[in-house]
């Protein structure tokens, strides 16, 4: 069996004829015949995707700052972190400074890079900036979010957040970005 290439190499699969091709508000929906690296030669779904940015909020008090907010693809609220769709050519930090003020109402002033992941890898290319923020100060007069969303700011502490992990019922869930997030945060967090 060959060597494979090294992990994180980018090696483009070859687009042989594009079947569908649909550009939605915010994501490119593909339906491609592709030759992949390995020469198999099939048809693929995917999403392209613009990125995100997603932060770990912790008021002065210790407090995570979470959003409860309805997702119409699994028909249920959920609670995550402050997150957003970055916009075309913003960075990824200005994105998620942006979302946390219009999500939560509130500002970060210490912001901490948490490193990048795939968040879908087998059907779409949307990459995650994870960022912590502290030094947090509730605005007055938060500027106004996205017309659609409905959205609950939910604090609380780390024990009560990683029982939500450990004891997920169907009650609270969480996504896979925050819960992914979090843990890239835990080792800045015993020094807060």
């Amino acid at each position: 069996m060959p060597e494979l290439p090294p992990i994180g190499a980018v090696i483009e699969s070859e687009v042989l004829l594009t079947r569908l091709k649909h550009q939605g508000r915010k994501y490119t929906y593909r339906v491609d015949r592709l030759k992949l690296p390995n020469g198999k030669i099939g048809d693929y779904e995917y999403i392209q995707h613009p990125g995100a940015g997603v932060a770990i909020p912790i008021t002065n008090e210790g407090k995570f700052v979470l959003v409860k907010q309805y997702r119409f693809a699994i028909a249920r609220y959920i609670l995550e972190f402050p997150a957003g769709t970055l916009e075309e050519n913003e960075d990824p930090a200005d994105t998620i400074k942006r979302e946390l003020e219009e999500e939560t109402g509130f500002r970060g002033y210490t912001w901490q890079n948490l490193g990048s992941f795939f968040l879908c890898p087998g059907y779409s290319d949307e990459i995650i900036h994870a960022y912590l923020a502290t030094d947090l100060e509730k605005l007055e007069n938060p500027p106004n979010g996205d017309e659609d969303e409905e959205i609950e700011v939910v604090l609380c502490d780390r024990s009560e957040l990683e029982q939500m992990f450990n004891t997920n019922n169907g009650d609270t869930l969480l996504d896979a970005k925050s819960v992914t997030a979090y843990y890239l945060a835990l080792k800045y967090l015993d020094n807060l």
